[in-house]
């Protein structure tokens, strides 16, 4: 009975020795555990390095955390963070809304339905979601009225260019951007599940639609949830993008403070305090919602 971790007396652990098997439940065993040295440098290194960025941090001066608790609950700064959760719940809902339906688009046996949502693809996760923003939030440069309808016949409905607000710039640019990825995500994930289960539960007499809802989909939820988890903790900080269109969301309004204060440092590190917290929550909820997904495969948890 050996192992690495584990070290027993040759006496006992040998069969040649009448009555060993009846001595090993009691205490006849001596366990002595490995001495791993290196592991125990390297927990001290880091412990050392953890311990002086801590040091360092809190008993340097130019940080200022009297400043930081003082904004930490400013108004502005709330009412801004209360715009980056709007954005994240508003951009990351119609982006998945729309990255599935191109995900189908690019499933589909229609090769034009196929390179209409390659092209689309191609195009918002080619271009830098920098540049989109400041595109839509100067669309009326573009397109000083904007309207819907038949090329050549009666048009549905129109508006100005100039009506649209920073905010639904943002909202417009974010959910583009973010339903590129998740159309990729949702696609990656129906192409995991086995061709052949469908077909399978095709000749057991199910239509299409019922096969991917009750076989195709719930196996590739497992694989989609943890991305799009991901997805979400990176939208909420990408939010802080739409600073360059002047909207007030938690970096902009720090921004703002510090712009009339000169207290740089400190703000960041409010806006840095909340952004951790936030992606903390999301994280956690993240968690149970891939155990609640993975209940069929516990040991990959």
């Amino acid at each position: 009975m050996k192992s690495r971790d584990m070290k027993s007396t040759p006496d006992a652990a040998s069969p040649a020795h009448p009555g060993a098997i009846e001595t090993l439940g009691k205490t006849s065993l001596k366990i002595v555990r490995r001495r791993e040295y290196g592991r125990w440098f390297a927990d001290t290194v880091l412990a050392l390095l953890v311990i002086g960025i801590v040091w360092s941090a809190v008993n340097n001066p130019n940080f200022q955390w009297d400043v930081v608790f003082k904004y930490l609950l400013n108004a502005n700064i709330l009412r801004g963070l209360l715009v980056t959760l709007e954005l994240t719940v508003i951009a990351m809902g119609l982006g998945v809304a729309l990255g599935i339906v191109l995900s189908l688009l690019m499933l589909s046996h229609d090769p034009w339905l196929r390179a209409f949502g390659a092209s689309y693809i191609w195009l918002f996760r080619g271009t830098p979601l920098l540049v989109q923003l400041i595109f839509w939030f100067n669309i009326s440069a573009l397109y000083p009225e904007i309207s819907l309808g038949i090329p050549g016949g009666p048009t549905f409905f129109s508006f100005s260019g100039n009506s649209i607000t920073p905010f639904m710039a943002a909202v417009i640019g974010l959910t583009l951007h973010e339903a590129a990825y998740m159309a990729e995500i949702v696609r990656g994930g129906v192409l995991s599940v086995g061709h052949g289960q469908s077909e399978a539960a095709i000749a057991l007499g199910m239509t299409r639609l019922q096969a991917f809802r009750r076989i195709t989909l719930p196996q590739a939820l497992r694989a989609i949830v943890p991305a799009s988890g991901n997805q979400v903790i990176l939208m909420l900080k990408t939010t802080s993008l739409v600073s360059v269109i002047a909207l007030p969301e938690l970096l902009y309004s720090a921004q703002i403070i510090y712009a009339r204060t000169f207290e740089i440092i400190p703000l960041l590190v409010v806006a840095s305090a909340w952004y951790l917290f936030m992606c903390s929550l999301l994280s956690i909820g993240q968690y149970f919602l891939e155990r609640w997904f993975g209940k069929g495969f516990k040991k990959a948890y």
